[in-house]
């Protein structure tokens, strides 16, 4: 018998999901005040039935609220007004309804609000460089997409974009959700090309758990239901046949989650890592960035690993997936992980995932790119990958 390997599980919220489950909303914010800050986006959520009966059900609790819209994704500027704007409003609570850039927005607001400081205080590698130990308002999390699995993590990434932009987290454990609702039939509005995007988001973010240098027993299993839930149920959801479209959305929101939480646990890799300075220095929405990356990522790997370590689990690991998603178990591994690589590329094609010059990215741009690429989901790629290797992963997606 193999001994487990030790490993250590940091802290998760409170998980509700299921369909229908938004409508226990305001029963669960009645237990941590009387006073909430409503964080959603633009026109998505709140052009929607479910935004009338959140507020009937919130006014039947006596519960109060203030209102608060996020457009784009987060900057540290957007942080700092709101919790100004907000910082003697009596707020108790902190519910963020939306996607991705919401969830980071409203959960630094709850972790601000208490003392009022500015987010740049703990911005990790821009700030001021001070702990953050909060105190935080407790933080509801309601996604209506099912991508970054923000619901499960401590991780606010707050975004200035521009030649001296940055995309970085504030982070601490005490901005965990405590309550995470995660409802699919508030999917149901995603257009395709947000599926697409987010989608792929949550398979990069799953895979790259799964091979990550931290990875442990726990999120292999997590990351292995949610890789499988994905398979089942991505092209379900993203064809929008009605017959099965609910049925796929619940398994992609499964997934989604299920993400937020190994990501969180084990780490990331070489997208993740890459994603950071495109989206500081492109106008590329992170999914994309993920979704066009993820293909040319994993060949890169899995090259590199042949050849400097080719005795690495992480091989057998990728051979795993090529089998999970192919339904090829005969297959040996490396016949495996090359048609893991082929399913990735042709997803691209299919999903029509656009290159990153479609954003204004050059071949000139590269240098700059991955000289600010280091950052933390790279340390836990499963190998170093060398500047050569990183700079011809961007150039084979101009």
């Amino acid at each position: 018998m193999i001994a487990i390997p030790p490993f250590s599980v940091a802290r998760l919220p409170e998980i509700r999901f299921g369909a229908g489950r938004l409508k226990e909303l305001a029963e669960v914010t009645a237990q941590y005040g009387r006073k909430a800050l409503l964080v959603t986006g633009g026109r998505s959520f709140v052009s929607t039935l479910h935004w009338q009966e959140v507020q009937a059900a919130l006014q039947a609790k006596g519960i109060a609220w203030e209102c608060l819209q996020v457009t784009q994704e987060p900057s540290p500027d957007l942080v700092d007004q709101a919790v100004a704007k907000f910082l003697r409003s009596g707020i108790e609570v902190v519910i963020g309804i939306g996607g991705g850039s919401v969830l980071d927005a409203a959960k630094a607001i709850a972790g601000l609000l208490p003392a009022g400081h500015s987010v740049m205080n703990y911005l990790e590698g821009v700030g001021h460089g001070l702990a953050y130990e909060g105190p935080a308002l407790p933080f509801i999390a309601v996604p209506t997409t099912a991508g970054t699995g923000s619901e499960a993590t401590k991780n606010a990434v707050l975004s200035l974009q521009g030649d001296t932009g940055f995309k970085k987290s504030f982070r601490h454990d005490v901005l965990v959700p405590r309550v995470a609702i995660v409802d699919p039939e508030l999917l149901v509005s995603c257009p395709k090309d947000l599926i697409a995007a987010n989608g792929m988001d949550a398979f990069t973010q799953l895979l790259e758990s799964y091979v990550s240098s931290n990875a442990s027993p726990f999120t292999d299993a997590l990351a292995r239901s949610g890789l499988e839930a994905f398979r089942d149920g991505f092209w379900k959801a993203w064809d929008g046949d009605p017959a099965h479209r609910m049925e796929g959305l619940s398994s992609v929101a499964y997934a989604a989650l299920l993400s937020g939480i190994t990501l969180a646990q084990a780490g990331l890799g070489s997208v993740h890592g890459l994603a950071s300075p495109l989206g500081a220095f492109f106008p590329i929405p992170h999914g994309v960035v993920c979704g066009t990356l993820v293909a040319q990522a994993t060949e890169v790997n899995i090259r590199a690993l042949r050849e400097r370590d080719p005795h690495a689990r992480t091989l057998k690991k990728y051979a795993e997936v090529g089998r999970l998603l192919s339904g090829m178990q005969h297959s040996d591994d490396i016949a495996a992980a090359d048609t893991l690589v082929r399913m990735l590329h042709a997803w691209t094609e299919r999903l029509q995932l656009p290159r990153l010059s479609a954003f204004g990215m050059g071949a000139e741009h590269v240098d700059k790119v991955v000289e600010n690429c280091r950052g933390g989901s790279m340390r836990t790629n499963p190998i170093v990958l060398t500047y050569e290797e990183l700079a011809q992963l961007l150039l084979a997606r101009l």
